[in-house]
């Protein structure tokens, strides 16, 4: 295993700009269906683009923990992983639902917008992962 530190850099541009393209797409698309199909949709692809974002800032903290966890115990033959890293993850599983559910049952958005509006996290990656590829840092 190679001890030559890692430059993290280019790793957390990356992470930045998909987690701005999340909420830059959602926010597009919200006003393009809000126009075409209603407010209550336009609302819905919001709120899913919202949630996605959260959902990646989220992941991102638990990787991050979890990551210093395991370095910090490195020469441990079984590095031990802290409990609350295993509540966070599935505690931001559950809130997504959550959150889903309460503004689908009180303000009568639709649950396909706001499924679909999820989509902008996988839309951004795809988009910053096809311009990585085009043009690499290295």
């Amino acid at each position: 295993m190679s001890t030559t530190p890692i430059n993290l850099a280019p790793y957390a541009a990356t992470e930045k700009w998909i987690a701005r393209l999340t909420l830059f797409l959602g926010a597009i698309a919200a006003i393009c269906v809000a126009c075409f199909c209603g407010p209550n949709w336009g609302a819905g692809i919001f709120v899913g683009a919202t949630l996605a974002w959260f959902n990646f800032r989220w992941l991102k903290q638990g990787l991050d923990a979890l990551t210093a966890a395991s370095t910090a115990q490195a020469g441990q033959p079984r590095p031990q992983v802290p409990v609350f890293t295993y509540f966070t993850a599935l505690f931001r599983y559950g809130l997504i639902g959550l959150a889903v559910y309460v503004i689908f049952k009180y303000l009568n958005v639709p649950i396909l917008s706001m499924i679909l509006g999820l989509c902008a996290l996988g839309a951004a990656t795809l988009a910053v992962s096809v311009y990585e590829i085009l043009h690499p840092q290295e």
